[in-house]
């Protein structure tokens, strides 16, 4: 039996260049398990129309023989077929308001909604994932920004010499130009107005460990939340300062009578408050790289900042990497894109301004990081996602839920099934 999967052209925006699956495992699919594949031209995808045809794909518009379809990014609305499965990153799970007319659609026309977001093992760790690669070009964004916002006030510094990550060949670049600044501030040493330099991660998941993994590069030196206070005392000039942040650092239970639990956080949220401010005024930089909503306490909130912001204030940029508009960061007014990076909160004023000089604090809050390394997050993409392939497109759709045989991975990522949410998804139904 011959199956045949459609892959999507993405076309959410001029910068998204990534793929689902690259032609290495399109070839696989073809000679291994039979499976045809059918790819949408496109003048911007980072594989060429070329390489997928010398793997064994089929180039065309039309994918209406394609009973599965993988993108990357949401679909438009007019797209969606009959009856047809769709796997892609579909931001609904949130009930994202933006989101719901194309949910609509797909249950009107009885479709089959896979959300890579939620494709986990037994223990709930999700196992297709762009993270890393979030993380990644969101720190070298951020330094960029930092760089150029100390150059906006005449402080020369080595990382006035970032460029932002679109401006990189490719990830070896990034680190080979890394370990070259990072000689640099070993023999020069920061100035005494970025002594101590301490740079945040709030969160340790797949997005801050991709961001991790560019700090450490240069001259860093890991500390505990409580040892920032007396960093201050006899601080170092020859490294950067990196702190992580888990739950116990930056909530605790609003009752003084409970003792922090970190299941009891995530079911019953609202039984806890931020902490976390009491550590923003040691920070330099700060990378916003947690899951978020309405029920979590905030990071940052304008009113802090309005209280506490004076010129010499430490803290001068936000990497908001998980791009939550007035949420973790309660003054994260928008997101932004990779030609306008970052702007400007100003908290006296509760305004913002594009670019990185005025009075407050920087915001970086590019919403689609990964498609700045569009080769090697694709590469890793398609790893993880491909040995999942063949049992998507072999499942029995025409089954119940119950008897579909997918594995159970992949099962408690389907939000729609024949067009109904399915048991774990019925909650969306009130956003709808």
């Amino acid at each position: 039996m011959v199956f045949t999967i459609g892959i999507r052209r993405e076309d959410k925006n001029r910068w998204e260049r990534r793929v689902p699956l690259i032609p290495k495992h399109v070839k696989e699919f073809k000679e291994k398990y039979g499976i045809k594949t059918i790819i949408q031209p496109s003048r911007i995808r980072v594989y060429s129309e070329d390489e997928y045809i010398k793997a064994g794909a089929v180039v065309k518009e039309d994918l209406s023989n394609c009973p599965t379809i993988f993108a990357v990014k949401e679909i438009p609305i007019d797209f969606f077929e009959y009856g047809k499965t769709y796997i892609f990153f579909s931001h609904t799970v949130k009930g994202q308001n933006y989101n719901m007319p194309m949910l609509r659609k797909m249950i009107d026309l009885k479709c089959n909604l896979i959300d890579y977001e939620k494709i986990a093992d037994k223990r709930g760790y999700r196992l297709i994932f762009f993270g890393r690669f979030a993380g990644i070009a969101g720190m070298v964004d951020t330094l960029w920004a930092f760089g150029q916002r100390l150059n906006s006030k005449n402080i020369d510094t080595s990382f006035n010499e970032i460029k932002q990550t679109i401006y990189y060949k490719n990830l070896d670049e990034i680190k080979e130009h890394f370990k070259k600044i990072g000689k640099k501030i070993q023999q020069n040493g920061l100035s005494d107005s970025l002594t101590p330099l301490i740079i945040g991660f709030a969160g340790y998941g797949n997005v801050s460990k991709g961001g991790q993994e560019i700090l450490d590069i240069l001259p860093e030196e890991e500390i505990l939340p409580k040892e920032m206070e007396k960093i201050y005392d006899n601080p170092s000039n020859k490294c950067i300062y990196k702190v992580v942040f888990k739950e116990e650092d930056m909530v605790e239970p609003i009752s003084s009578n409970d003792s922090f639990d970190l299941q009891d956080y995530y079911q019953y949220p609202e039984k806890y408050q931020s902490i976390f401010e009491r550590y923003v005024p040691y920070l330099t930089i700060l990378m916003n790289c947690i899951y978020w909503n309405t029920q979590y306490p905030r990071l940052v909130t304008k009113d802090f900042l309005k209280k506490n912001y004076t010129e010499c204030l430490s803290l001068q940029v936000i990497g908001d990497i998980s791009i939550d508009i007035n949420g973790a960061i309660e003054f994260t007014e928008k997101a932004t894109t990779p030609d306008n990076p970052v702007f400007v909160y100003n908290p006296l004023s509760d305004t913002i301004k594009d670019g990185y000089i005025d009075e407050g604090v920087v915001v970086m809050g590019i919403d689609n990081l990964p498609c700045e390394l569009p080769r090697e997050s694709s590469h890793a993409f398609s790893i993880a996602l491909h040995t999942l392939v063949p049992e998507i497109v072999k499942a029995d759709f025409t089954q119940d839920f119950d008897n579909c045989n997918l594995p159970p991975s992949i099962k408690k990522a389907v939000i729609l099934y024949h067009g109904k949410l399915t048991p774990d998804y019925q909650y969306i139904d009130k956003y709808l």
